[in-house]
């Protein structure tokens, strides 16, 4: 249980004892140590965990035989509170279930096929999310798989974005080159990479050889020209997060400048896979660490599956604006092309849905939790 967010979950164990002492009721010790596991291996946070679980738990731990079981009835309740499909509210209860209960796998599966099967537990489809924009919108939308596009983003547990040119209105590495004098030259550089027209690595090491920057010209550069959030996407991570979604910055760009950015949008520094700049005691630069998934060429589908095992994602959707975005198909479910800042036709190609703002995914989003029955 003390997996990879030791504090928390110590935190959470202290909070079990108290509840413990003052109720002298067992099941309670057994209901903290759902919510310890369920937030350690979700990385969910203590207050999300305990909500989700406080809402289901009186009638989990009222009903006979839960050593043996868990309810189709739990199930659903588990599913709209934890805002996760039914078939991962039932894989995430079984482990849950078998590590603090000793339950029946066996009996557990019986059930939950009863509740995956009914009506009033069914999940809305793409189609279905689709139509609801209406004829016109709907056959005005760009993308090869707009559809599923739609499904995956209502029923996603992860989102990864890229950060230049999609989360911020600039490229990073080019406002940073401009305030350096040097811009003309790395943006060629940039708009390359971009277009997929040559190897990341290649690029980033060009680009970086360009300018070499200190800590100290990185740091001017932010105060003198602090970078823009794109129109709506503060709103579209808020609400993702809302209903339950982890999401997570995964960019090319440079730790040191998106992690302010992070910090505004709300999310935790371990959330973010990005290229690490190295110094020297002196604070010049000495190079990059070429260790980050992100400093080379297919970096991004390598960093999507190291996020999804570490913790156990069953839908991952990517959203950018680059090549190297597209590539993280798989293994995200969907790709989503943005061209809020810059439309790359070999981008927009490869999208299953391509949007020119976040609106329509919000809506999505907002409309249609993951949790939803129809």
């Amino acid at each position: 249980v003390l997996g990879p967010n030791t504090k928390r979950t110590i935190l959470l164990l202290n909070w079990a004892v108290h509840i413990v002492h003052h109720s002298n009721c067992y099941s309670l010790l057994r209901f903290a140590g759902l919510i310890a596991l369920y937030s350690s291996t979700t990385m969910r946070s203590t207050a999300t965990a305990t909500r989700a679980l406080h809402f289901v738990g009186k009638r989990f731990f009222s009903m006979k035989n839960n050593n043996s079981m868990i309810p189709p009835a739990f199930v659903q309740e588990y599913s709209q509170a934890t805002r996760r499909t039914s078939r991962a509210a039932y894989s995430s209860l079984t482990r849950s279930n078998s590590y603090f209960l000793n339950g029946s796998v066996t009996a557990t599966s019986r059930n939950f096929s009863a509740a995956s099967t009914d009506g009033s537990f069914s999940l809305p489809s793409g189609a279905d999310i689709l139509e609801t924009f209406g004829p016109e919108k709907s056959s005005a939308f760009e993308g090869n798989d707009v559809s599923t596009a739609m499904e995956m983003l209502s029923r996603a547990d992860a989102v990864c974005f890229d950060v230049d040119s999609t989360v911020i209105q600039e490229e990073g590495i080019d406002v940073l080159a401009d305030s350096l004098g040097r811009g003309e030259e790395v943006a060629a550089w940039t708009a390359k990479a971009m277009d997929g027209d040559t190897k990341f690595e290649d690029a980033l090491a060009a680009r970086l050889s360009i300018i070499q920057p200190s800590t100290n010209d990185i740091k001017k550069c932010l105060e003198e020209n602090p970078l823009q959030l794109s129109p709506g996407v503060d709103t579209l991570i808020k609400s993702l997060m809302e209903r339950g979604t982890d999401v997570y910055l995964v960019s090319g760009g440079f730790r040191i400048m998106i992690e302010p950015l992070a910090e505004k949008l709300g999310l935790p520094k371990e959330n973010i896979v990005a290229n690490t700049i190295l110094f020297d005691e002196d604070g010049n630069y000495a190079g990059f660490d070429s260790n980050e998934p992100t400093s080379a060429d297919l970096g991004k589908p390598k960093a999507l599956t190291q996020i999804k095992e570490a913790n156990g994602y069953e839908c991952m959707i990517m959203v950018g604006d680059g090549a190297t975005d597209a590539q993280a198909k798989p293994p995200a479910a969907a790709f989503v092309g943005f061209g809020g800042v810059a439309v790359r036709d070999a981008v927009r190609a490869k999208a299953c849905w391509f949007v020119r703002d976040f609106e329509d995914m919000i809506t999505v989003v907002n409309k249609f939790p993951h949790n939803s029955p129809n």
